[in-house]
């Protein structure tokens, strides 16, 4: 996967039949976790996926839900280990900004997490709050993104 040009890059709705692209490109489920594998299924049958690509296929996806005190929270992003900090997280991270519809958006992410913590703090997110008890010996932290635009959305299929 080339992702060296950005502007190549799209981002738009997940449709129900792309979960077994984005199964692949995720390495929990394409390690062989078959919950993440179901996760995925269900969020792309949900809409609620919004995922990246380019002409080479399918670079990575974030998933906005509304469950978290009815406020937007960013459930999962993850990009294609071979497409990292190459700006597709970041460009995942404004296009859930652009959708979301409630006045707060949140994301959590471990403590071990150092890549996802870079790429927030580099959006402009703002720690929020520290989780023990989720993943044993590893603690969550929760991001409150600064602004949460209009959705007057400039995402493909959004």
């Amino acid at each position: 996967m080339d992702v060296g040009n950005l502007s190549e890059l799209q981002v738009g709705r997940a449709e129900p039949s792309d979960w077994a692209a984005l199964a692949k490109i995720d390495s929990v489920a394409a390690g062989g976790d078959q919950a993440r594998r179901d996760s995925i299924r269900r969020w792309c049958e949900q809409g609620v996926v919004l995922m990246a690509r380019d002409s080479s296929g399918s670079l990575g996806y974030s998933v906005l839900e509304y469950t978290f005190f009815e406020q937007g929270f960013v459930t999962m992003l993850m990009v294609a280990p071979s497409a990292r900090r190459r700006g597709v997280g970041a460009r995942l991270l404004t296009a859930v900004e652009t959708v979301c519809t409630t006045a707060k958006l949140f994301t959590s992410t471990n403590v071990s997490n150092h890549p996802m913590q870079q790429l927030l703090q580099r959006a402009g997110w703002h720690p929020v709050g520290l989780l023990h008890g989720l993943d044993e010996g590893d603690p969550e932290l929760f991001y409150l993104c600064p602004s949460t635009r209009p959705s007057d959305a400039t995402v493909v299929g959004g």
